[in-house]
């Protein structure tokens, strides 16, 4: 039987092969569009993309209410609470389909307009209906048991399914494009075996837990449902509202030119949040079990790493991240995409994404849902308002600056929320990270400058050439992070290297 630290490690270590997996794949399909669709059908289906993403609001946040409410019942192996929280579950998720189908309805109708009609009707709005499969496909079928798998630390399972489907669309998706068809046939294709994924995820969870699917409908069975909305609202919004006001306020080349640096950044954000695949869960049954002593500790030591891992990777992307993208669109020249200032901004704004991870996590955890939806609200409202207002005038940068401010508000208020609520500590600790975290970026980067020279003129003429300055990026990167850090947090590194031994 695994332990929970295995279960913690397998997850983490599949999370993180995934991200990496995810990235190449991320790099191979967006180039091919380019070069076989042009920038303004790839951004015309990055555009559908967001706009169907929106389809999460309507699972309301539940997703991560019912994963908060499932560590108690499995911590307790209480089956039968368990499967009234399943029952519930699916009972919502099944409510929300007529929704999800009036939506996509309104979609085809009003988007094709949107776009000022660089694209024909039916052009368009075909393509929303295959994209808009395989979103469906997600929340219909797999995400009750795949949050079951992930609550019970068995979210390395439906990650090695998740594996298997993207290498499956990748082979099918070149494939097609290569042999001259449509981008309507390669999204189906990909529609189609996304379709695969939460049905054997589906199938998985169903064998190894027996749910009592008889157990009459408890609609207090996930209490805060209607809490975890704001929480979600504001996600959705983060990940969605470039795009969708490029799309209404500027161009399908802008919408590209966006959607190419985000590929890039939301990698390494994910590469990121790969190594606390895990934690939720793992934290979430340390609080159930009411052992605040190692939940304390856990997260404390978890905190101190993401800052660290944080500071040396975004500040290390923020200098590389021009010159890659010159590399990858090398020979496109419908579109400008070289634009410094915002690959900077839109790398400093996820990258105060991801320092907000270890403080989210903890609200997740214990599931303060209710008490902290009020700061989701005003998050999302400042990233639209700010994006909105800016966008006009700076273009790409407004959209950055606008994601930037809202989350470094959000950032700080979770940091003091669960200092005064969960864990009990002073405020100073987080303080002292940011102050750690900007002398080390500062640091690097006057190091890199140095060095290198100055970080919005280093270029790149090939990846073989992009990959050598990453490789002297991240050695200066590494001397100047790590250095602050001992400086700072030596007693932490020494336990750390010692625990290696």
């Amino acid at each position: 039987m695994l332990s929970q630290k295995r279960k913690l490690h397998l997850t983490s270590g599949f999370a993180l092969f995934l991200q990496i997996f995810t990235i190449v794949y991320g790099f191979i399909l967006p180039r091919l569009f380019l070069e076989y669709f042009g920038s303004a059908v790839n951004g015309l289906v990055s555009s559908i993309t967001q706009f169907l993403g929106f389809i999460a609001l309507a699972e309301c946040g539940v997703g991560a209410v019912v994963q908060s409410a499932l560590y108690k019942p499995l911590a307790q192996k209480d089956a039968g609470e368990l499967s009234r929280i399943i029952v519930a579950a699916e009972h919502f998720f099944r409510n929300i389909a007529k929704l999800l189908l009036v939506y996509t309805a309104v979609l085809v109708i009003i988007y094709p307009n949107i776009v000022n009609g660089q694209f024909e009707f039916i052009y368009t709005a075909s393509l929303i209906l295959i994209i808009a499969i395989s979103s469906f496909a997600q929340y219909y079928f797999g995400i009750t048991y795949r949050l079951l798998l992930f609550s019970d630390q068995f979210g390395f399972v439906p990650i090695i399914v998740q594996i298997v489907a993207l290498s499956l669309n990748l082979v099918a998706s070149v494939g097609l494009m290569k042999w001259g068809a449509s981008v309507h046939i390669v999204k189906l294709a990909s529609s189609v075996v996304f379709l695969l994924q939460p049905l054997t995820v589906s199938f998985i969870a169903r064998r190894w837990h027996k749910i009592d699917r008889t157990v009459a409908f408890d609609k207090s069975a996930i209490p805060q449902k209607w809490n975890g909305l704001a929480q979600h609202i504001s996600t959705v919004v983060l990940q969605s509202s470039g795009i969708v006001v490029l799309t209404v306020l500027s161009t399908l080349e802008n919408v590209s030119v966006y959607a190419i640096y985000s590929l890039v950044v939301h990698g390494v954000r994910n590469l990121t949040m790969s190594v606390t695949n895990g934690i939720q869960a793992f934290l979430g049954n340390l609080f159930a079990k009411g052992d605040m002593t190692a939940f304390k500790s856990n997260f404390e030591n978890f905190e101190w790493k993401l800052h660290f891992v944080v500071s040396l990777v975004f500040a290390s992307t923020a200098v590389l991240i021009v010159p890659f993208v010159g590399v990858y669109t090398h020979g496109i020249t419908d579109a400008n995409y070289i634009v410094p200032v915002f690959g900077i901004m839109l790398t400093a704004a996820w990258g105060m994404y991801c320092i907000r991870l270890p403080y989210n996590i903890v609200v997740l955890a214990v599931g303060h849902y209710k008490q902290t939806q009020a700061s989701a609200i005003i998050e999302a409202v400042l990233n639209l308002v700010t994006a909105v207002v800016l966008v006009l005038k700076f273009g790409l940068v407004g959209v950055a600056v606008g994601t930037l401010v809202a989350m470094v508000y959000r950032t700080c208020y979770l940091a003091w929320y669960i200092s005064r609520n969960v864990i009990n500590r002073s405020l100073w600790a987080f303080v002292k990270h940011l102050c750690v975290d900007a002398i080390a970026v500062a640091a690097f980067l006057g190091l890199t400058t140095n060095v290198l020279g100055p970080i919005t003129e280093i270029t790149a003429s090939s990846y073989l050439d992009w990959m050598i300055e990453a490789v002297k990026v991240l050695i200066l990167g590494i001397a100047s992070v790590g250095l602050v850090n001992a400086i700072f947090y030596g007693r932490r590194i020494t336990t750390l290297l010692k625990k290696k031994k």
